[in-house]
C-alpha cells in the first residue's frame, strides 16, 4: 500500500466520522481478523426523497488503488442497479470516476457519493453501460420509473 494513499483515506475517514452526511455510509472494509482495510470501503446511498429512488438503501464499494488519490476508486453497485449507467457488473459508469475525463485527486469520497446519489435519479444518456435499462429509459420511462420504484423497495433497509 501506498504511503500517500494511506494518508489520504485515513483523513478521509477523519472527515467522514467529523462530517457525515446524513443517511449515507462510507468505512473501510474489515479484515478477516478484524483490522480495517483502507483500501476497500463499504458504503450506502440512501435514494433521494421526492424520486423513484427514494426508500431504497444502495450499497456500494469503494476500492481503492495504490496511487489514490492519482486514480480514482473503482465504484460498484452491489448487486448491480437496474440504471442506464451502471454496467451489468454493477460498476458505476461516471465521468468524475474516469481518469481520462473528469477525475481529479482533489474529489472526495463524499463528493463521488453525492455525486452518485445525483446520477441515480439524472442519468447521463450519452454514456450509457447498460442497454437494457437505457433503452427502457429512452423508450417507455413509465416502465423504467416502475422498475426502479421496485428495485428500491427491494433495497430498502427499513
Amino acid at each position: 500500500m501506498s504511503g500517500i494513499a494511506v494518508r489520504r483515506l485515513l483523513e478521509e475517514r477523519k472527515d467522514w466520522r467529523k462530517n457525515p452526511v446524513f443517511g449515507f455510509v462510507a468505512k473501510p472494509a474489515k479484515n478477516q481478523d478484524g483490522t480495517l482495510n483502507l483500501m476497500v470501503w463499504e458504503c450506502y446511498i440512501p435514494g433521494r426523497t421526492g424520486t423513484p429512488w427514494q426508500n431504497g438503501s444502495y450499497f456500494l464499494r469503494m476500492t481503492f488503488k495504490d496511487d489514490y488519490p492519482s486514480s480514482p476508486p473503482l465504484c460498484r453497485f452491489e448487486p448491480p442497479l437496474f440504471h442506464p449507467n451502471v454496467y451489468p457488473s454493477g460498476t458505476v459508469c461516471l465521468s468524475i470516476l474516469d481518469e481520462e475525463k473528469d477525475w481529479r485527486p482533489a474529489i472526495t469520497i463524499k463528493q463521488l457519493l453525492l455525486g452518485i446519489r445525483d446520477l441515480l435519479n439524472e442519468p447521463n444518456i450519452r454514456d450509457p453501460a447498460q442497454a437494457e435499462a437505457y433503452h427502457i429509459y429512452c423508450q417507455n420511462p413509465v416502465e423504467y420509473f416502475n422498475r426502479v420504484r421496485a428495485q428500491a423497495k427491494a433495497m430498502s433497509r427499513a
